[in-house]
């Protein structure tokens, strides 16, 4: 399964693409930055990212619900 989710640009140059992904029969959660091609505007993968197993989306989506408590403590958001 292949499934992009959510895409969002980070800056001029890159986006963040969410998904999920397989990989050797697993389903993934994959967070990763896409880049422009130097003359060119089709965006490849980058490194920088992070791939996990489905079964972390609860510890995941907490920490992303204790990262907005954070910024709204902090007048970030």
């Amino acid at each position: 399964m292949q499934k992009l989710v959510k895409v969002f640009q980070k800056n001029k140059f890159q986006e963040v693409r969410v998904g999920i992904t397989e990989f050797r029969d697993n389903d993934l959660i994959d967070i990763r930055v896409w880049a422009s091609r130097p003359g060119s505007e089709e965006k490849v993968p980058t490194p920088k990212g992070v791939t996990m197993n489905i079964s972390l989306f609860p510890e995941l989506k907490e920490a992303i619900l204790a990262l907005e408590n954070e910024l709204k403590q902090n007048n970030l958001l």
